[in-house]
């Protein structure tokens, strides 16, 4: 047990440097929000996701309603259910359903690409060590971003706020190099939350957020269906 948290906590070391510099960014982003050390802190510890939280702290600003916060959760974090059932295909018998409750609690895009490109069976201790190191990297980025927020000029501050965006460029930029679909849905999203932003300012930023990542996802599906691979039933 000890030798799989370990290895877990070794192919999680890059997942938590990465973090480290991206949590930063939201740490500057939600020291501009007025959070504290502490709140920004204990948002990261428990969420682990960089896009729903910066949605988060978006409306908390804005002072929206819980609907709104579960809705925007819900919309962009959707996608982590799809990754778990998926995962789940690939763990070990030693699973059980506790061990699954608690996993499912680290799963993000990162580890997620690790765990599945794993050829052996995944354990519940392989996957507890790459989540801790995760976690630390993530929480304490966190915390230093807000202290440096806190304390750096305003200039400096926004400047390096731009970090969490860059992340979001990354993310988006190679799959839309290659596939239309995506390129079509990311400039679609971009365009209607450009018309929430400066002409349908009554809609506030959470539904604004939803409406952009829902109306984007559904016209790219039906624009740019996914085609059947032969002989694969339908």
């Amino acid at each position: 047990m000890k030798s799989a948290f370990f290895k877990g906590m070794s192919h999680g070391i890059p997942i938590a440097l990465g973090y480290l510099s991206v949590s930063f960014g939201f740490g500057i982003a939600a020291a501009k929000c007025g959070l504290s050390v502490f709140a920004a802190s204990i948002i990261s510890a428990s969420n682990l996701t960089s896009a729903g939280q910066a949605a988060g702290i978006d409306i908390i600003a804005a002072g929206g309603t819980i609907i709104e916060m579960i809705l925007v959760q819900l919309t962009i974090n959707i996608r982590y259910s799809l990754m778990a059932i998926s995962l789940s295909q690939k763990l070990d018998k030693s699973f059980t359903f506790s061990h699954r409750l608690a996993a499912s609690y680290g799963i993000t895009d990162e580890i997620f690409a690790v765990c599945s490109s794993q050829k052996e069976p995944l354990t519940p201790s392989y996957m507890y060590g790459m989540i801790f190191i995760a976690f630390v990297g993530w929480v304490s980025g966190t915390a230093m971003g807000v202290s440096a927020g806190q304390m750096l000029p305003v200039s400096v501050s926004s400047a390096m706020g731009i970090v969490l965006y860059g992340m979001f460029l990354a993310i988006i930029i190679p799959p839309a190099k290659k596939q239309r679909s995506v390129l079509f849905a990311v400039l679609l999203a971009a365009g209607i939350s450009v018309l929430m932003r400066y002409v349908f300012t009554m809609i506030s930023g959470g539904f604004a957020v939803m409406i952009s990542a829902i109306a984007a996802s559904a016209l790219a599906a039906l624009i740019f269906p996914v085609k059947c691979e032969e002989g694969a039933e339908e």
